[in-house]
């Protein structure tokens, strides 16, 4: 299914509930969901997550990373890097 058709069934289904305000509601309800989904930077493909990880062996490889200490908690952990907290 093309863009264009998507977008055209989309509008056929919306002017099905239209007279509806309970179904509106709802309508409204879920397309805020998908809006907050769109936006939400944790979500990723299956493809895009593999890399990330792929990305954080490299860097790890090269020694850009750097370790919590045995009992260090995360404050300790973020001031020793550098981090004013």
């Amino acid at each position: 299914m093309t863009s264009g058709e998507l977008n055209a069934q989309i509008l056929r289904d919306m002017a099905e509930i239209a007279d509806s305000e309970a179904l509106m509601k709802q309508l409204a309800k879920y397309l805020k969901k998908l809006v907050a989904k769109k936006n939400d930077p944790t979500l990723m493909t299956k493809e895009e997550f593999f890399a990330k990880l792929e990305e954080g062996e490299r860097a790890y490889e090269r020694g850009e990373c750097s370790e919590m200490l045995v009992n260090e908690d995360m404050t300790t952990y973020l001031r020793r890097r550098g981090y004013d907290l």
